[in-house]
């Protein structure tokens, strides 16, 4: 039947090597689960009309349907990420110093043997690292983990990136512009105001991971260093960075855009993130839930529309997603292709985890432009320690790379509030 699809398949193939003609297979999927999901609803939505309630078994169909088409995403989405990652130091020209930087650091992996990169680093005048605070890796492996971690964290993907040389990036604002005026031809010019600058602090934090190996593993010669350590530290950095770009607290890690002081929208002003409220707690409204959307969209400025993103966790989605317009459309629609995202009133979804469930006074749909509202810094250079002492017969590897985040522009970014005012 319709509502049992299951990912099995998928799952399979995204375990092993992935075709073009494997992301198709699995798109068509998603799509017919999304067509089952749009009968099942509408036959509850009739049930709904015909008998103010809606069958039982009706609701449990469109929820298993609900959740196996949030699983074919994911994994469709994993498929076409897979497809398209290029293979770790694929590419044909590497320059002498990148060459024997690699080796080093491969000796240094295996064997423990710093010697190489000590040399190299001496000759770079490298202060970035020493024998405590770890060694760099290779360019070709950061930039594999860089590349990983926007595949993976939902909000780095959509907001600016910044890489800085130092520990806190600090950017001045314009709080009010220069003054102007109009005058005639040969009327009397007065002085203007000057502009009134502030500055924004992004502070760099250190985020770690510290993967471990058997030294057979290392000793193995098969085994791709660069490649293993990217993909052990890849997700675990991704995590910490998607909790953090959301929720964060800025002590010691990136401030999250939930964690800025929210005012309503029409008591806005700079600092302050700006909510709208659905006037339900813990609900859209009733009669017409796509107006509280609507409302969202509309409370950010129009130059800030144009690349607007929502932001939402599955969940949200889910509950969206039954939803049509006064049209009998459906607001939430899959994306065009594997790999795309989803949209909602055609503006893109960027779907986190880290965003709450819809609650009582909970914000848990964000809005606007992510490029201009959230900025994260990272400072150049990822650096590894090896320690084979402390957790013997295992080599422990301290990965660290430092990061920061915040608010760059409060009139960018717009909450929706699921509480009564």
């Amino acid at each position: 039947m319709t509502e049992q699809i299951s990912a099995d398949a998928i799952e399979t193939k995204a375990a092993g090597d992935v075709s073009g003609t494997d992301v198709a297979l699995a798109f068509d999927d998603f799509m017919v689960a999304f067509e089952a999901f749009k009968e099942t609803n509408d036959e509850r939505l009739d049930q709904l009309e015909s008998r103010m309630t809606a069958d039982v078994v009706t609701s449990e169909k469109l929820a298993r349907i609900n959740k196996a088409l949030d699983e074919n995403k994911a994994l469709t989405d994993q498929l076409a990420i897979k497809a398209a990652r290029p293979q770790l130091g694929g590419s044909p020209v590497r320059s002498g110093v990148a060459l024997q930087h690699k080796a080093a650091f491969e000796g240094y992996m295996r064997s423990g043997e710093a010697g190489g990169l000590r040399s190299l680093e001496g000759k770079a005048l490298s202060v970035g690292s020493d024998p405590d605070g770890g060694y760099l890796v290779p360019d070709e492996t950061e930039a594999t983990v860089m590349r990983t971690l926007k595949d993976i964290s939902p909000i780095r993907a959509i907001a600016s990136v910044r890489q800085v040389s130092a520990t806190t990036f600090k950017k001045p604002f314009s709080i009010t512009g220069p003054g102007a005026g109009w005058v005639g031809e040969t009327g009397v010019r007065p002085e203007t105001n000057s502009p009134v600058l502030a500055e924004l602090t992004f502070p760099t934090m250190e985020l770690y991971a510290m993967p471990s190996a058997t030294q057979s593993l290392l000793d193995d010669s098969a085994v791709n260093i660069d490649e293993w350590l990217a993909e052990e530290i890849r997700i675990a950095f991704a995590e910490q960075e998607g909790i953090a770009f959301v929720i964060g607290n800025g002590i010691n890690q990136p401030k999250g855009f939930l964690n800025y002081t929210k005012v309503a929208n029409a008591s806005w002003s700079w600092g302050n993130v700006g909510y709208v409220a659905t006037g339900v707690a813990g609900g859209f409204d009733a009669t017409n839930p796509s107006d509280n959307l609507i409302d969202l969209i509309y409370s950010a400025r129009s130059g800030y529309r144009g690349n607007g993103w929502w932001v939402m966790n599955r969940a949200t989605q889910a509950t969206i997603r039954k939803i049509k317009d006064a049209d009998g459309n459906y607001i939430w629609q899959p994306g065009e292709r594997a790999g795309a995202n989803p949209t909602l009133m055609n503006y893109r979804i960027a779907e986190s985890e880290d965003m709450p469930d819809i609650a009582t006074d909970s914000y848990s749909i964000a809005f606007g432009d992510f490029r201009r509202g959230y900025l994260i810094v990272d400072r150049v250079g990822l650096r590894v320690l090896r320690d084979p002492y402390s957790s013997k017969p295992y080599v422990l590897f301290y990965t660290t790379k430092r990061v920061g985040g915040g608010i760059q522009d409060f009139d960018a970014l717009k909450l929706l509030k699921f509480g009564l005012t």
